[in-house]
Parts: C-alpha cells; sequence; structure tokens
C-alpha cells in the first residue's frame, strides 16, 4: 500500500473543514486528542499488567536454600537418615557424630616406641 503523501493530506483537511465547518474543527481536534490520550492510558495500563517481574527470591532464602543442601550433603556424608528430621535435628546429629569421631581419634593408641606426651 503506497504512502500518503503531502497532497492527499491537503485533500483530507479541505473534506475535514467542509464537513466540519471552522468553528467546530477546534472542539473535534480536542475530542480526538482525548480519545487518543485516553486510548494510550488504555494500553499502558493492560501492558502494565501483564508485564510482571519475574520472580526473584530474597538473598536470605537463596542462603537457607544453600545452607540446607550443605546441611544434608553433610548428613549423607556422615551416613545420618534426614527423613523426617528437621534442620535443627540434623544439626545436632552432625555435632553429635563429629564429636564422637573427635573423641575417637584422640583416644587412638600411641605407636609402638612412641610416647604419649
Amino acid at each position: 500500500m503506497p504512502f500518503i503523501g503531502p497532497w492527499e493530506i491537503a485533500l483530507i483537511i479541505i473534506v475535514v473543514l467542509i464537513i466540519f465547518g471552522p468553528k467546530k474543527l477546534p472542539e473535534l481536534a480536542k475530542s480526538i486528542g482525548s480519545a487518543i490520550r485516553q486510548y494510550k492510558q488504555a494500553t499502558e495500563g493492560f501492558l502494565g499488567e501483564t508485564e510482571t517481574v519475574p520472580y526473584q527470591p530474597s538473598p536470605k532464602a537463596v542462603e537457607s536454600k544453600d545452607e540446607r543442601l550443605i546441611l544434608l550433603e553433610t548428613a549423607k556424608k556422615l551416613g545420618i537418615q534426614t527423613e523426617g528430621k528437621t534442620p535443627e535435628e540434623i544439626s545436632e546429629e552432625i555435632v553429635r557424630r563429629t564429636q564422637t569421631k573427635r573423641a575417637r581419634r584422640s583416644r587412638k593408641p600411641v605407636e609402638s616406641g612412641g610416647e604419649a606426651r
């Protein structure tokens, strides 16, 4: 479809002047302007509703997920059952296991030929 040139625009303006008259033309322009403004506001409002910000978890939530994963991995390495336990219970079990392992290491007998200090 060809573009509207300056002669076509002039012809449209002349036809509008003849139909509405010079006294009604400012009123017509005002009503067209307000209609365009309302249309833009409505479309911006609609687009604003559909363009939502994607969910971004708070840093605190990410930290707690990371902490929970680390906790579960540590428990798994130590052979601790995690099903049905709260993170606090798992933490306590990890502490108990590591303390007992340290106690066992410190009680190991001294190798032959050496004295305990």
